[in-house]
């Protein structure tokens, strides 16, 4: 079987790296060239930690990682420190590293095991053959500045793995869009150099004010400073949609607010920035569904797999990547081709399993807390009773041992057990829609498309 991957960051190279590991013919492209910027806090749980270990990524301090020991939640003018809990399933020590290196470095993984890693190659859309099957992708040649050299490519493929990012051109060119049922936010970050770059701890302040508010209500979301360890930090905040203001404020504004209210010997200031304030959507929740259409896997944030309660992606980008190889590589060993579609065709379930109960209860909790009153009432709850907020920042970070062990891990599982999973099939269609990829004719009308490109199989 050959895999052909739209985008080379943490689900991309790490679904690169398990199947060329076992001998799978891989070739991934990635829209830019490494080292690229990514919008994000930088911050890898125990979760994505325990995905490099099974990949054997090395990452102590000589490979660029800070570790850390846990979470530091500030609100309430008071602070509790959370500790990574020790777990079987889990390491106990999180790790920073900017996403500049962290990509790079799982690229660099991915290819050493043989995949092939294709620089500056933008998908434009989806190859499908007459029965619509997705067949491979079409992607435009970059130069070094980004730019369209008016070269194109086809590239042709057993199987197609979207892993592109919250826009996902290959999945949109599919007709996979955003569902406005699942919640959004939107991630906004900038490095300072500070005394802080050697934090043991990732912070999170629970405390966002809107500005423009005369009455400085909360924002649901919170704001960070993660130590890289390299004389820097990331300084950043998340804020949901479920705010009223989402979309209407100047969120580059809130955060140079935020981090000018920060102690002046932190130097959170404009002489010690480093680099630009970027922003980033953030797709919580199966904000894109379905998560398999013949011919092609969704992973990572093109699937919308970003926690809602957290704003976590890495951990979940990486073990979705780890999934889907899983699949294939038992669709390989299938009996014949139904066999290895009805395999490969279970691959969302396996993502419903993983997630479906964790998402509706972050769904719910983004609901709850786009009301201030709700919001403050929370966390007046939360900071005066620490080992609440403990078990409740473990049960949002997903830090459990499966099967359960203590009493954490049995409350977790119960409550999962009693909570509706949220379904990542296809959203409802209106009447008279025809579902992604069934329109008469769409897959002769997308081969002839690409037909008068380079053929590169």
């Amino acid at each position: 079987m050959k895999v052909l991957i739209a985008g080379g960051g943490p689900s991309g190279a790490t679904a690169a790296y398990w199947l060329a590991s076992q001998g799978v013919e891989v070739t991934v492209l990635e829209k830019t060239s490494y080292p690229r910027e990514k919008v994000c806090g930088d911050g890898l749980t125990p979760r994505a930690v325990r995905e490099m270990q099974l990949m054997g990524l090395p990452h102590g301090p000589e490979h660029g990682y800070r570790s850390n020991k846990g979470l530091r939640i500030r609100a309430r003018g008071r602070a509790i420190e959370v500790p990574w809990p020790s777990l079987t399933d889990f390491p106990a020590y999180g790790l920073v590293r900017s996403r500049v290196g962290f990509d790079q470095h799982l690229a660099e993984h991915a290819r050493a095991q043989g995949a092939q890693v294709l620089e500056r190659r933008s998908v434009t859309e989806t190859v499908r053959d007459g029965d619509g099957r997705v067949r491979g992708l079409s992607a435009a040649v970059l130069d070094e500045r980004g730019r369209r050299t008016g070269e194109t490519e086809r590239h042709l493929a057993d199987l197609v793995l979207a892993c592109d990012g919250v826009s996902s051109r290959t999945a949109v060119s599919a007709g996979l869009h955003r569902r406005r049922d699942r919640p959004m936010g939107v991630a906004v970050r900038t490095y300072y150099e500070t005394p802080r770059s050697d934090l043991d701890w990732m912070e999170g302040w629970l405390e966002l004010t809107d500005g423009t508010d005369p009455q400085g209500r909360l924002l649901p979301g919170y704001g960070w400073v993660f130590g890289v360890g390299d004389g820097t930090a990331n300084v950043g905040l998340g804020i949901l949609d479920t705010s009223p203001a989402f979309g209407k404020l100047d969120y580059k504004k809130v955060l140079a607010d935020w981090a000018a209210s920060m102690p002046e010997e932190w130097t959170f200031d404009p002489e010690h920035q480093r680099g630009r304030v970027l922003s980033a959507a953030l797709p919580m929740a199966f904000n894109r569904t379905p998560h398999w259409i013949p011919g092609m896997m969704l992973l990572g944030d093109s699937a919308g797999l970003v926690s809602a309660f957290n704003g976590e992606g890495i951990s979940n980008a990486m073990e979705s990547a780890r999934y889907a190889a899983e699949h294939i590589l038992e669709a390989i060993g299938a009996n014949g081709p139904a066999q290895r579609e009805a395999v490969l065709a279970r691959y969302p379930q396996r993502l419903a399993a993983e997630w479906g109960a964790h998402f509706t209860q972050g769904r719910l909790l983004a609901e709850a807390i786009g009301h201030p009153r709700i919001m403050k009432a929370a966390l007046a709850t939360g900071m005066s009773v620490p080992p609440l907020m403990r078990f409740v920042v473990q049960t949002m970070a997903e830090l459990t041992d499966r099967p359960p062990r203590s009493w954490q891990d049995h409350a977790v599982a119960v409550l999962d057990a009693l909570t509706p999973p949220t379904s990542n099939r296809a959203a409802p269609r209106k009447p008279g829609h025809r579902a992604a990829g069934t329109e008469p004719g769409a897959g002769a009308k997308a081969t002839a498309e690409t037909s008068r490109v380079n053929h590169r199989d």
